[in-house]
């Protein structure tokens, strides 16, 4: 029998991690909040890796940092490793990865739920969603409570219908033994959404007790202090390192002899499965001619003696699975503590999602994460704390907070989501972001932090000190640009120390820095005057000096590209009555709705005949309205 079980501005329906940034979101702007969760006991669960960061995930943590959000703190304060990736590349692709406390994360999440002011937080299976003509009114769970909001976030993650699948063996589920979401699956198809079936799946933990490390290769963490958050309070952290092994041909002939046992390849897996995190089993078949492939052994805590064994991901029967592993290096008497699976779950088609990621059918109705058909955990919290700003501003009858492609990997993600869909679980990779150079790590909070502060997000304490580092950051730059340097013998012995060709004459710090071998702290061995820098600090000045030409030409890029997303497509356009127009052009224009011609120039089956024409109706329109022949 159904209640009415409490009234809220927001509820937020799942609390991993899209759902704690939605709601964190949601009642630090000051609105009534509920986080409905399956279980309280799996709050910010990692059901793969308990690892954060590298290339891309690096950048969206950083943004929903300088947000306001709460993954980089969190990930911080649970860190047993930290290290700085593509050291040898240019600053567009360097990224932090961490390692993470499994369970300390969890704990620390919950914790910070429980104790936000507005926050409310329930252990309630959710079954329905309750629609009153066009808008959302609630929803409904499993023992009959109802719970009314103006607004409704989904974050249900890979539980839609999941189905667990080991080898032959397959059974309702959701990751890490948890029950599956059925009814709300209905629900929503019920509701005219269009959903779709993908897969991911994990590797077996194994008992770190069993391995025998002399047989692999030490991975360290950095030896300098790392922070994801350019506000925390971490000053200090014992590295636990992780290890690397390989596997080989013994490991790829098991795999072999025994596919036809593979649920991937037997046709009893339907769902997709990610591309760029492919079970070994699809590696050894898709890489025939690669006699090894990298395996790691991670460790999932202090206190635990599970170990995640990276880039083994596999569905294959538990008996296929011991054989496997005891073929690596170090691993040959390693017992499996839980078997590696596969889960098969339900996603909303993305392309039925406005930017601000509403949906199009219910006014306040949003959606956030692996259920908008992506994968991992940094791009699930980026969606999750842009849908909580967007329910609150949709409250508030405010204009929504959309972040553009020129300006976060937040906007590259969320427009690749609702403007060209996906066919696989999406993952976010710097190739996809044009404007890779401007969109850093080291620069996010510059790009994102005056947004938070804007939005009630950012504190006015720690507006005042991203503020005072900005202001640094202009002045060394000023100082290094105008400070010149005669030629002396500190200068002769630092250029030769360095292999830089010797000057001629008398030359500023500023050009000094555009060197390539030379670094920022090389200018500090120069007897001048000069500020002792926080290490961000000093490296933000380094990149801007030394990438200034690059940064000035992509600048120059990005404001081309805000022309075009400046152009505005009225939602209002029937796209079939528009002349001129393919009619692939029309069908997909009808289907997405783009919100402005830039956004139409990415939408596939549009063309640049068809964007011509789309320019030509906007300036015809444009006539009519002021009353032009």
């Amino acid at each position: 029998m159904e209640y009415l079980a409490g009234k809220y501005d927001v509820i937020v329906v799942g609390a991993g991690h899209a759902g704690c940034e939605a709601g964190l979101a949601s009642a630090r702007m000051g609105m009534k909040t509920l986080v409905l969760t399956i279980s309280m006991d799996n709050i910010a669960m990692m059901p793969c890796n308990p690892a954060m960061g590298g290339p891309a995930k690096a950048q969206l943590i950083r943004e929903i940092d300088a947000l306001g959000g709460e993954i980089a703190v969190n990930t911080d304060l649970s860190a047993i490793q930290m290290r700085m990736l593509n050291t040898a590349k240019g600053p567009a692709v360097q990224a932090m990865r961490a390692q993470a406390d499994k369970k300390q994360y969890q704990i620390n999440m919950a914790w910070t739920l429980e104790n936000q002011p507005n926050l409310d937080l329930k252990q309630v299976m959710v079954e329905k969603i309750l629609v009153e003509g066009d808008r959302v009114k609630g929803v409904a769970g499993q023992t009959g409570a109802m719970f009314t909001a103006g607004a409704v976030i989904i974050t249900t993650g890979t539980f839609l219908q999941g189905r667990i699948i080991i080898g032959d063996l397959a059974y309702p589920g959701g990751p890490g033994g948890q029950f599956p979401s059925v009814e709300l699956a209905q629900s929503l198809r019920d509701l005219g959404f269009k959903l779709g079936r993908f897969k991911t799946g994990t590797p077996a933990r194994v008992d770190k007790r069993s391995i025998d490390f002399s047989k692999a290769i030490i991975q360290p963490g950095d030896e300098r202090l790392l922070n994801f958050s350019f506000d925390s309070g971490v000053a200090e952290r014992e590295q636990i390192p992780c290890w690397l092994t390989y596997s080989n041909i013994e490991t790829h002939a098991v795999i072999r002899e025994n596919l036809h046992r593979s649920p991937l390849y037997s046709g009893f897996i339907e769902g997709t499965g990610p591309r760029y995190c492919p079970s070994i089993e699809d590696k050894v078949v898709r890489f025939a001619d690669k006699p090894a492939h990298q395996v790691f052994i991670e460790p999932e805590g202090k206190k635990t003696n599970e170990m995640y064994v990276q880039g083994m991901s596999t569905s294959l029967p538990e008996d296929v699975q011991l054989k496997m592993y005891r073929t690596l290096p170090g691993l040959e008497k390693v017992e499996i503590i839980r078997p590696g699976y596969a889960i098969e779950y339900d996603y909303i088609v993305p392309s039925q999602l406005n930017p601000d990621l509403q949906t199009k059918g219910i006014a306040g109705l949003f959606a956030a994460g692996q259920i908008n058909g992506t994968s991992g955990y940094e791009e699930a919290a980026a969606q999750g704390i842009i849908a909580g700003i967007n329910a609150v501003r949709y409250l508030q009858q405010q204009e929504p907070f959309i972040i553009t492609r020129s300006e976060g990997y937040i906007g590259v993600l969320i427009d690749d989501l609702v403007t060209k869909g996906v066919s696989e679980p999406y993952r976010l990779l710097t190739s996809r972001a044009e404007y890779r150079l401007t969109l850093r790590q080291d620069n996010a909070d510059m790009r994102l932090t005056e947004k938070g502060y804007r939005l009630g997000l950012v504190t006015t304490e720690r507006y005042r000190r991203f503020m005072d580092k900005k202001r640094t950051v202009l002045e060394e730059r000023e100082r290094l640009a105008r400070t010149a340097v005669a030629i002396n013998a500190d200068l002769e012995k630092m250029l030769a120390r360095k292999n830089s060709t010797a000057v001629k004459e008398k030359v500023t710090l500023a050009t000094l820095l555009k060197r390539p071998e030379i670094e920022y702290r090389d200018l500090l061995e120069l007897p001048l005057e000069h500020p002792t820098l926080d290490n961000e600090v000093a490296e933000e000045v380094e990149i801007e000096i030394k990438y200034e030409g690059y940064i000035k030409k992509q600048n120059a890029q990005i404001k081309k590209f805000e022309k075009m997303e400046g152009m505005k497509l009225p939602v209002s356009i029937d796209y079939a009555q528009v002349r001129g127009l393919a009619a692939e052009a029309a069908q997909k224009l009808n289907q997405i709705k783009p919100l402005s011609i830039g956004q139409a120039t990415r939408i596939s089956g549009v063309n640049p005949a068809d964007i011509s024409v789309l320019m030509i109706y906007l300036e015809q329109e444009k006539r009519k309205s002021s009353g032009e022949v």
